[in-house]
C-alpha cells in the first residue's frame, strides 16, 4: 500500500508550484527582443504572411514562451514523480548521467528517464537515453552482479501504443504516474492541486507580458520598419541569419 497520503501531495504541489510561476515571470522578465529574433525562424512568419509589428512580436514572444513553460513545468513534474516514489518504493533522485529517478518494485530495480511529453527528441536524443540506461545498468551490476534492471523513459502526459521498445519500456501519462507512484489515478489527483492560485499568478504574469509586447513592438518598429511602418524582411533575415554579424539596429530603418 502506498505510503503516502494524497493529502501530503496536494501539500507539496501547492507548496512547489509558486517556483512554476516564478519562473516563468523571471523567463520573460530577462528576455530581451535580440536573444529572440536571432532564435527564431523569420522564413516561417514570412509564409505566414505576417505583416504587423505587433503580430510578428507576438508570434515571435508566444512560441519562445512555450518553449520555456515546457521545460520549466516538466521540472516541476519531475520533482513530484521523485517526491512521490521516494515516500512509496524508497525511491531516489538518481546520480547517473541522463538518468533522473531509480527506485525497487516488486524485486526489479527501476532506472528512470522522466520527460515531459512523449515526442520529447529525435533517434539522436534516443540513442543517447539508450546509451545512458546501457552505462547505469553497468555501473549498478558491477556491486549487485544479479541485480534486475529494468529502463523506463518516463513522460508525463500522452499517450505510448508500443510500450515495449526492447531494452527499455516507454510508458506516458497514466501509466507512468502509476508505476512511479503506486497510486492508479494520481495522473488525475494532481490536476486540481496544480492550478492553485494560478489565475491570480496568470493575471500577474499578463500584465508583465502586456509591458513585454508593448516594449519589443516598439524596439522592432524602430528597427526594422521603414518610415511608413512595413517591416523590413531583408533586414530583419540579415540580422537572424547573415554570415557577418549585425548589430541591433537602434535607428529606424530607411
Amino acid at each position: 500500500m502506498p505510503s503516502i497520503t494524497l493529502a501530503k501531495i496536494e501539500n507539496y504541489i501547492e507548496s512547489t508550484i509558486p517556483d512554476f510561476h516564478q519562473r516563468r515571470l523571471e523567463s520573460l522578465g530577462n528576455l530581451k527582443l535580440k536573444k529572440v529574433l536571432t532564435r527564431k525562424n523569420p522564413y516561417l512568419f514570412k509564409a505566414k504572411n505576417i505583416q504587423t509589428a505587433g503580430d510578428l512580436i507576438k508570434n515571435l514572444l508566444d512560441a519562445h514562451l512555450s518553449s520555456q513553460e515546457e521545460t520549466i513545468l516538466g521540472d516541476f513534474l519531475e520533482g513530484l514523480a521523485i517526491f512521490i516514489c521516494s515516500h512509496v518504493f524508497g525511491g531516489r533522485k538518481s546520480a547517473a548521467p541522463g538518468i533522473d529517478l531509480e527506485f525497487e518494485r516488486d524485486n526489479i530495480y527501476y532506472i528512470v528517464a522522466i520527460k515531459s511529453g512523449p515526442h520529447w527528441g529525435n533517434s539522436r536524443a534516443i540513442a543517447k537515453m539508450r546509451e545512458d540506461f546501457r552505462k547505469a545498468k553497468q555501473t549498478l551490476r558491477t556491486s549487485r552482479s544479479k541485480l534486475n534492471v529494468l529502463s523506463i523513459n518516463g513522460c508525463c502526459y500522452g499517450r505510448e501504443s508500443a510500450e515495449d521498445k526492447g531494452d527499455y519500456l516507454k510508458l506516458c501519462g497514466q501509466r507512468f504516474w502509476s508505476h512511479v507512484t503506486g497510486i492508479e489515478d494520481l495522473y488525475l489527483r494532481i490536476v486540481k492541486p496544480i492550478g492553485h492560485k494560478a489565475q491570480e499568478r496568470n493575471d500577474e504574469f499578463a500584465a508583465e507580458y502586456a509591458k513585454v509586447i508593448n516594449c519589443f513592438t516598439a524596439q522592432f518598429l524602430g528597427g526594422f520598419c521603414d518610415t511608413k511602418g512595413a517591416i523590413q524582411w531583408d533586414n530583419l533575415v540579415r540580422f537572424n541569419s547573415g554570415a557577418d554579424s549585425v548589430e541591433f539596429p537602434r535607428t529606424r530603418a530607411t
